[in-house]
């Protein structure tokens, strides 16, 4: 651990680590709400764009984004984690200035896919950094601050997006870079030097068919409100998706180098985690893109004003996270501090879909993100805490990574199912009625999220 290259200077202690990687969950979860905040502006500077186009801004980030974190997660384990994190940070920079110099919607959605591709590099070594600066008692809590600092990120992300976007929405992408080039020379200078082990190279050709399979359901969602249901393409998209998910699946299983260790799974609360995750994350994309669409597009506010009425969803993530998360899970057990953060969100949910009507209601906005919020700080870094808590320390990348790919994928699942859910209405009332059934199913969704969190019902 206190090897370090000739032009790093001291190696950082635990906690320094801890600052300097968080600069990764900073920079993604920051890109996050600032993008969605950002999406009615960029409708308007390209104005061939349609929802479901939109869409995509958020959905081809999200894809790249879950298709190569287990892939770089694995590439990581065989490299210098310090180097890679540092590439990785580079990558976005660098993606995150030619989104800012977009022409189109398609060109923009290109290069979300280039950013997706730094982010999911540096968030896998950044969580590996950190489990290997500290010591097995520590992780966990480690882990979970890792989530609430993104936490802190992501409630600055609405502010900092209404700032920008009044501007000009390309300075939400360009605020990336000054922060992305300075972290990558304190990082130089700063971070240990973490060696990789001998591991297998992970299949490419995996890696296509869990990004087709992904792209292909998220396709088949977006379109459904325009094609319809029994429509030939959606059939196709469907067909394709299934097809190259079970390809995937027999190959985790069959292979002697599977993508996806399925031997992890083996472990209960790992296996817990991933299942809670799964729905949790699913609504959590559907909330992030309908609240700032709703107020923008139904209630006519600027980006300043709803980034304002989001912010204290976010904002409440760590403080609920570093402050009450901690001392509640060593009362009660992490399966009860989880189902708490999920019945919060449902209720979130709720509030919107009973009382939120065509007349603009700021306090009704606010309420419900203060719900997810609240939700969120508990369930979120929890649920990472339990399952990179149990992992094997030569699978810290590999397994931070399969969590990231899982809540990643379903993101991108919420945001086209809300899509074909709402559709193109043609008269406010039919976009009242959509929404509300959009926020309904959501809460049904995240209910599903109670029944894993049997599989690590330990106090511990």
């Amino acid at each position: 651990m206190k090897a370090h290259h000739p032009c790093q200077g001291v190696v950082a202690a635990p906690t320094q680590v801890f600052a300097i990687v968080c600069v990764g969950i900073v920079l993604a979860n920051l890109d996050l709400f600032i993008v969605n905040i950002g999406l009615p502006k960029i409708a308007q500077d390209f104005k061939e764009a349609t929802l479901e186009d939109l869409s995509w801004v958020l959905n081809g980030y999200a894809i790249a984004y879950a298709a190569l974190l287990v892939f770089f997660g694995r590439l990581a384990e065989r490299h210098r984690r310090d180097c890679s994190f540092i590439l990785g940070i580079g990558m976005f920079t660098a993606a995150s200035a030619a989104c800012a110099a977009a022409g189109g919607v398609w060109e923009l959605v290109a290069y979300r896919v280039a950013q997706a591709a730094g982010a999911a590099l540096m968030t896998p070594t950044s969580i590996s950094l950190l489990l290997a600066s500290f010591s097995p008692e520590r992780r966990g809590g480690a882990v979970r601050n890792w989530a609430a600092i993104g936490g802190f990120a992501a409630a600055l992300g609405p502010l900092a997006g209404g700032l920008l976007v009044s501007i000009d929405w390309r300075w939400i992408f360009l605020v990336n870079v000054p922060i992305g080039m300075i972290a990558m020379a304190i990082a130089w200078w700063k971070l240990p030097e973490v060696p990789g082990h001998d591991a297998e190279r992970p299949s490419f050709h995996a890696a296509l068919l869990v990004t087709g399979g992904i792209g292909a359901l998220i396709f088949a969602l977006v379109k459904i409100s325009d094609w319809g249901w029994r429509s030939p393409g959606i059939a196709v998209s469907a067909a394709a998706s299934i097809a190259f998910l079970t390809m995937f699946v027999v190959h985790c299983l069959r292979s002697p180098n599977p993508f996806l260790d399925s031997t992890l799974f083996r472990i209960r609360p790992f296996t817990g985690a991933a299942l809670a995750m799964t729905p949790y994350s699913i609504t959590f994309g559907g909330m992030l893109f309908s609240v700032a669409l709703w107020g923008q597009f139904a209630w006519g506010w600027s980006a300043l004003e709803a980034g304002l009425a989001i912010a204290p969803g976010p904002l409440l993530v760590p403080v609920t996270s570093l402050i009450f998360a901690g001392k509640l899970i060593k009362r009660v057990g992490a399966a009860r501090v989880v189902a708490a953060g999920i019945l919060l969100v449902a209720a979130g949910f709720c509030i919107w879909a009973t009382f939120i009507g065509l007349q603009p209601n700021t306090a009704l906005i606010v309420i419900g993100m203060a719900f997810n919020g609240i939700g969120v700080g508990l369930a979120f870094p929890t649920l990472m805490g339990v399952a990179t808590h149990a992992l094997p320390p030569s699978s810290f990348a590999t397994g931070s990574g399969m969590i990231n790919m899982i809540r990643q994928a379903a993101m991108a699942v919420g945001v086209a199912i809300f899509v074909a859910i709402v559709g193109s209405p043609t008269s406010p009332e039919e976009r009242l009625a959509a929404f509300h059934l959009g926020w309904w199913v959501m809460a049904a969704i995240t209910t599903l999220a109670l029944v894993p969190t049997l599989c690590f019902s330990s106090r511990s």
